[in-house]
């Protein structure tokens, strides 16, 4: 019982560490973005169709338009970021880097032109979409349950993959969902 009770607390010790430190990232990039260069580092968003663009991609999630925008996306980030992590660390930055992946080319390839898309939202909707469909893909116990849970927390933000609110990426956020989705199936045993 005490050797269970040290590994749950090893890793649960782990999954702070990995997530307080992408949280501690944002926070420190948005701080500095704000105070030294006034926003100035959004420019390393996604701009649709534009080699730079492209390669923003990867830069893309860790930026925020603002402390509002970035606490908005802190919560989240934390409870399914935390979901997903109970797979382990790796599978939790191979479905990160999935669904940034697929998001980010998804806003590349349709977003409008002359657009800045920043923001950890598309990697959020990808970790719903992974614990959704890893839910119908494993059917395991665990899953299943992982699934209703997200759905309960967080279903209503699916309604974000639709074009309802103006200056909000619902690309990213659709295509993260459907990233969410490709990973599940690849990664399911």
């Amino acid at each position: 019982m005490n050797e269970r009770l040290h590994t749950a607390s090893s890793e649960l010790i782990t999954h702070l560490i990995v997530l307080g430190s992408v949280i501690l990232l944002l926070w420190l990039g948005e701080v500095f973005d704000q105070l030294f260069w006034r926003g100035a580092l959004d420019f390393y968003g996604i701009q649709p169709r534009s080699a730079i663009g492209l390669r923003n991609i990867l830069f893309a999630p860790l930026l925020h338009k603002g402390f509002d925008h970035l606490l908005a996306n802190t919560v989240p980030f934390l409870v399914l970021g935390w979901f997903v992590l109970l797979r382990g660390v790796n599978k939790f930055i191979l479905v990160s880097l999935i669904c940034a992946l697929v998001s980010g080319l998804g806003v590349w390839l349709l977003g409008a032109p002359a657009t800045i898309h920043v923001g950890l939202s598309g990697v959020i909707f990808g970790y719903l979409g992974f614990l959704l469909f890893r839910g119908y893909f494993e059917r395991s116990s665990h899953a299943i349950g992982l699934a209703i849970l997200a759905g309960f927390l967080y279903g209503g933000m699916i309604w974000g993959v639709l074009p309802l609110q103006p200056n909000v990426s619902w690309l990213g956020h659709l295509f993260g969902f459907i990233g969410g989705a490709l990973a599940a199936r690849y990664l399911t045993r």
